[in-house]
């Protein structure tokens, strides 16, 4: 099956950061998987050849290669909704787009989005009722997951006691401070934090090294924000680059209602509960690599896993700090955990499940399951 894979290399666009979450994750799975992949960059394409003139080079490429399924993350409004809504319509190729935050973005980028693809896959909960709402026949309900060709065990010495990686919005920085103040030795890494943005390779070795893989599963924006917030939040997300300045980051925290307390309890027990907290892709990622998840309480986690048995859940910020001294002191109690998640992300969280699931309902043939998570590489056909 050739498959013409429609998203951003590099992260937020910008090659100096590093190749994007879709890179690593999408694409490295499916080509692991054997796919026949053709590599279509819209956000690069666009800066070298203008939109008008990517769209133009997508339709071209679709009625030549003629790829049974066109696979699209979008960013930002980076494709053309009619040259999509002709792709869909007019060619054999099935489209699907994998609506990344939808817990957010349906009510004002989604819900314009989906109809110009024959598929929509979102991992929300709450957005499947209004995929319906709107008469939407193409949804399919999926979740992230972990692409085990690249996610793994490591044979490494333990280093840390508690890290996080990921990005410091929302409520995520007033959090860590509290913790590091009440001297629990929590190491952060990414794009906003002073120590700064580590590589893929590195962040699994962070994810086997970390006794305690810490997961802060808010959504970017509270949904009880302030509207100055809500616009703010929503301005940053489209923004070419994606560039959090420190400035910005703290007027976002003050706009959310962060409460400052020269207590770390007290910081804790009045940082802002309205967060939704949603399954992120780390969710799976860290289990991937048989770390130990700490995670936020987040919407239909334990649909995914057994809590208390393959991953941990926290549900307020003091009840984190009590999970986190609790499984410092129980080491033989954390390992079971961590290698009961591996046991499940790999026996039904990988990409070659949600792949199989999705094509299966695509009505689209391709390799079964078993041929999947065995892989061997495809090969890749980059358009210029």
């Amino acid at each position: 099956m050739r498959i013409l894979y429609v998203a951003m290399k590099y992260d937020y666009g910008d090659a100096a950061r590093g190749y994007s979450f879709e890179h690593h994750n999408f694409f490295g799975s499916l080509r692991g998987m054997g796919f026949e992949l053709i590599y279509f960059d819209p956000i690069d394409m666009a800066k070298r050849r203008g939109r008008e003139q990517t769209n133009k080079r997508l339709l071209e490429v679709v009625k030549a290669e003629q790829p049974e399924v066109l696979f699209c993350v979008l960013f930002t409004d980076e494709l053309d909704p009619r040259v999509m809504r002709a792709i869909s319509r007019d060619t054999d190729t099935a489209t699907v787009n994998w609506f990344c935050d939808d817990h957010w973005r349906f009510d004002d980028f989604s819900c314009y989005w989906a109809p110009a693809f024959n598929y929509a896959v979102t991992t929300a909960s709450s957005a499947v009722p209004k995929y319906e709402a709107m008469g939407y026949e193409g949804m399919i309900k999926s979740q992230w997951a972990v692409n085990h060709f690249e996610y793994r065990r490591l044979d490494v010495p333990i280093k840390y006691d508690a890290s996080f990686v990921g990005q410091p919005h929302g409520n995520r920085r007033a959090l860590i401070d509290a913790l590091q103040q009440l001297g629990i030795d929590v190491q952060v890494w990414g794009h906003g934090w002073e120590s700064g943005r580590i590589g893929q390779s590195r962040m699994i070795e962070v994810f086997n090294e970390s006794r305690i893989n810490l997961n802060l599963s808010n959504a970017s924006a509270p949904p009880n924000a302030s509207v100055e917030a809500g616009w703010l939040y929503r301005l940053m997300a489209r923004l070419p680059g994606g560039r959090y300045s420190r400035g910005v980051i703290r007027r976002l925290e003050r706009l959310s209602r962060r409460i400052p307390s020269e207590d770390p309890m007290r910081t804790l027990e009045t940082i802002d509960p309205g967060y939704v907290q949603q399954i992120k892709a780390r969710n799976f990622e860290v289990p991937g690599c048989g770390g130990f998840m700490l995670s936020g309480d987040a919407c239909d986690l334990a649909e995914y896993y057994e809590l208390d048995r393959e991953i941990v859940a926290f549900r307020s910020a003091v009840d984190l700090v009590e999970r986190v001294r609790y499984y410092l002191d129980h080491e033989d109690e954390r390992r079971a955990i961590a290698d009961a998640g591996f046991e499940r992300t790999m026996r039904e969280h990988t990409y070659a499940h949600r792949f199989d699931h999705l094509f299966g309902t695509m009505n689209v043939e391709s390799p079964p399951l078993e041929v999947l998570l065995a892989g061997g590489d495809g090969d890749v056909l980059e358009v210029d």
